[in-house]
């Protein structure tokens, strides 16, 4: 799986996380991503969109 949305090309990020010592040691931020369909073109396709996309109305989901 790309961690990688499909809308708004959200990707993870690098950083540090510290220690009660305050020492770094390497971690990634990676997005809230959920695999759905929606309507990409007029067809529906199933993609991984982060949830910012899906309470913004971006993923259009497909009508039953």
């Amino acid at each position: 799986m790309a961690y990688r949305c499909s809308i708004c090309e959200k990707r993870p990020v690098a950083g540090n996380t510290y220690s009660h010592s305050h020492k770094a040691s390497n971690r990634v931020f990676r997005p809230n991503l959920h695999k759905q369909k929606m309507v990409r073109d007029g067809k529906t396709v199933s993609a991984y969109v982060c949830t910012r996309c899906i309470k913004s109305g971006k993923a259009i989901r497909p009508k039953v």
